[in-house]
């Protein structure tokens, strides 16, 4: 964990992806991220999937290096504490909705610079979540094998909630730079990151939907085909499927020299009239006669003969794993820095984590931190962020309206 952003506090109230994801950012760059819980659980806090004793490893693997506090946000007094740690604190990342008592408006009161970074569905307030703004984006259908037919194929959704985590990313941008603007002139600042227009501006800046309006229709699908360019799975002789990408002349050269068709390449330039070391354009324009040739020299040679002459070449390639091999990758995970093994995670099981992505190499990256046990941080910071004492928050403990940790109980919500 790196400590660039020592000395920030910030209060997290999420459920779910994007939310949490912006404050784990920020936790793995040194922020004190405190998230704040309703008693029990949150909505997201036994997301599956569960170890048998009912942890939830999603929910441990997006908070890890936070604090948490347990609060009863169902009574009064315990929105009270959330407007008040979020008050004292000065700044807080939360996907609760803004009609609610987190609302800006209502915090501003209570301390005039305060930053809110609130994420929410769609810009005009309606409810969203990956899958479905990834539904309006066009992606599912234009995912999928080249023989499909256009008209009645089904959607392909993919399985990563890429707009969360990319939501997320821009959540911590933003707040960051929000931040900065407060230091500069002393205004706090509203921010409003609806995921649906992370997804459509996205697709905007991707040049997506420049294209689309210029072409006047939809892209067609590819299958695993790269866009544009040159590239493709290919099935080695053994039976290995691996992935080749040439975006460059030097990758093109590299992949024509690891598959050794110089002569049939050249044969297919002087049917067409074209050339292919200078031109994306041309390279996936003939793409399929391509693709045939390179894949007839695949079927002659076992996937390890294949991937010595790719790497010799200087090619970029990779090999398709199952996600359970690339977890259980020597080079992937085990020899790789980004990973430590967390200690005394909640769920009790050991497994490497990351830390944070960025490698500095002057600084030590340090080993990744274990997630809370819910509750865990509760008295602690009660007392040193509202300054409450032993006996005011023992009472609040009798009362049910502050919890401490669950150590000793299962991960699911009472």
């Amino acid at each position: 964990m790196y400590q660039l952003l020592s000395g920030l506090s910030l209060i997290e109230v999420s459920s779910f992806v994007a939310s949490p994801t912006a404050g784990l950012y920020c936790a793995q760059m040194g922020a004190e991220v405190i998230r704040v819980d309703q008693i029990g659980g949150g909505l997201d806090y036994d997301r599956y999937q569960l170890t048998t004793e009912g942890r939830s490893l999603s929910w441990e693997n997006l908070n890890r290096a936070k604090k948490s506090v347990a609060l009863d946000m169902r009574t009064a007094k315990g929105r009270e504490l959330v407007q008040e740690l979020a008050a004292k604190t000065g700044q807080l990342i939360t996907n609760v909705p803004e009609k609610s008592f987190l609302n800006h408006a209502a915090l501003k009161a209570a301390r005039e610079d305060i930053i809110t970074a609130r994420i929410m569905g769609w810009g005009d307030g309606r409810q969203a979540m990956d899958f479905t703004v990834n539904a309006a984006s066009g992606y599912p259908l234009m995912t999928g094998p080249a023989e499909w037919d256009a008209d009645t194929a089904p959607p392909v959704n993919q399985l990563l909630p890429a707009w969360d985590f990319i939501c997320g990313a821009y959540t911590a941008f933003a707040l960051l730079a929000a931040l900065r603007h407060r230091d500069m002139t002393g205004e706090g600042s509203e921010l409003r990151i609806p995921l649906g227009d992370v997804a459509i501006g996205t697709v905007a800046n991707s040049g997506a939907m420049a294209e689309m309006l210029y072409r006047g229709s939809d892209r067609e699908r590819l299958g695993n085909a790269i866009w544009g360019a040159f590239g493709r799975d290919f099935m080695s002789r053994d039976g290995k499927r691996f992935m080749v990408a040439a975006l460059t002349s030097k990758q093109w050269a590299g992949l024509v020299e690891a598959f050794d068709i110089a002569p049939q390449v050249a044969a297919i330039e002087a049917a067409h009239n074209v050339e292919f070391a200078q031109s994306d354009h041309n390279r996936f324009t003939h793409r399929d006669e391509l693709f045939a040739v390179f894949q007839g020299v695949a079927d002659t040679l076992d996937y390890d003969v294949m991937a010595e002459r790719l790497a010799r070449a200087g090619t970029t390639f990779e090999r398709y794993r199952t996600m359970h091999e690339a977890a259980n990758d020597r080079v992937l995970v085990d020899d790789n820095p980004l990973f430590g093994q967390s200690p005394k995670n909640p769920s009790g099981f050991r497994y490497p984590a990351p830390g944070p992505f960025a490698n500095m190499p002057q600084r030590e990256r340090g080993a990744p931190h274990s997630a809370p046990y819910l509750g865990a941080d509760s008295e602690e910071i009660l007392a040193e962020r509202l300054g409450l004492g032993t006996g005011a928050i023992g009472k609040l403990i009798d009362e049910g309206v502050v919890a401490t940790s669950d150590a000793d109980t299962l991960g699911t919500r009472s």
